[in-house]
């Protein structure tokens, strides 16, 4: 028997295997939400250097492999037996083998979360293409919400493959019909395209960036024009609700901007995984006599 075989005989193993590959994902995810904003900032100022005639800088190699993980404050560089997802923290403390200084628990966070919902997608869509997408769909949001959350930027290097791995998928209705997956990308684009434009022209402000048109396009691509509207019920009710309780509680500035990805990330998790559900039962309420 094969590996292929034993995963598709044994659900519990898939589910561990699932996990297990979830939680190392998870510590590579940390490099890429740390690393890419930078790698945006040095590129665009590579780009304004060449606009104008500049000098471009000369420096070291940086990118999701080059250098190796350090620690912020001495330099240490981290080891193999320091990278261990979540076991390392645990075991160090949360500090620094060299200098003893604080390790973010966000770290840690990632790669459980990141564990977790690779497990639990296995778990709900069973051995599979469905699962594997729903695990890859998982492991980018994840990226996008932490680095939305961090610098207000959506990058299009990870909105844009989803939204044509969307597409790819669907292309053998693993989540819907390619039809109703390129009716979802046009949709949701346009969709928070249109909002946009009609905040800025009733307020003259800004109301979100472009890298939201691009994340609700990728999520129609994926789950299917269907789910658009659930996946924005979900993100709106959860967003005014987080606003009005940092406003409220902790004197959050209206003037602050507050990242729409993450509440879209979390209102399209909730679609992939018990979308049909709520619809089905939404439906059946206002049905009933």
């Amino acid at each position: 028997m094969n590996l292929i075989q034993a995963l598709q005989a044994s659900p519990a193993l898939f589910v561990t295997i699932a996990g297990l590959v979830g939680l190392l994902v998870g510590s590579f995810l940390n490099v890429v939400i740390h690393r890419l904003p930078k790698m945006m900032e040095r590129d665009w100022q590579m780009q304004c250097a060449e606009l104008t005639a500049s000098k471009v800088p000369d420096e070291a190699p940086y990118n999701l492999f080059t250098p190796r993980s350090a620690c912020p404050h001495c330099n240490h560089k981290i080891g193999a037996l320091e990278n261990i997802p979540v076991i390392s923290y645990l075991l160090l403390h949360g500090k620094c083998k060299g200098c003893r200084a604080s390790i973010s628990i966000r770290y840690p966070i990632i790669e459980t979360v990141s564990g977790a919902l690779s497990a639990f997608a296995a778990w709900h869509f069973g051995f599979g293409l469905a699962a594997l997408a729903a695990i890859l769909f998982v492991w980018a949001l994840i990226s996008l919400t932490c680095i939305d959350l961090d610098t207000q930027l959506l990058p299009d290097c990870i909105t844009l493959p989803l939204l044509w791995l969307g597409l790819l998928f669907n292309l053998s209705n693993t989540f819907t019909g390619i039809s109703n997956a390129v009716v979802g990308a046009i949709s949701g684009y346009l969709v928070l395209w249109a909002v946009y434009w009609m905040f800025k022209l009733f307020t003259g402000k800004e109301g979100m960036g472009f890298g939201d048109f691009k994340l609700l396009a990728a999520i129609g691509a994926w789950l299917g024009w269907q789910m658009l509207p659930l996946v924005i019920l979900l993100s709106s009710v959860v967003g005014a609700a987080v606003g009005i309780t940092l406003i409220v509680a902790v004197k959050h500035g209206r003037d602050i901007p507050i990242p729409f990805g993450p509440y879209l990330a979390g209102g399209s998790l909730i679609a992939l995984f018990w979308g049909a559900q709520l619809t089905q039962n939404y439906l059946q309420l206002f049905s009933a006599p």
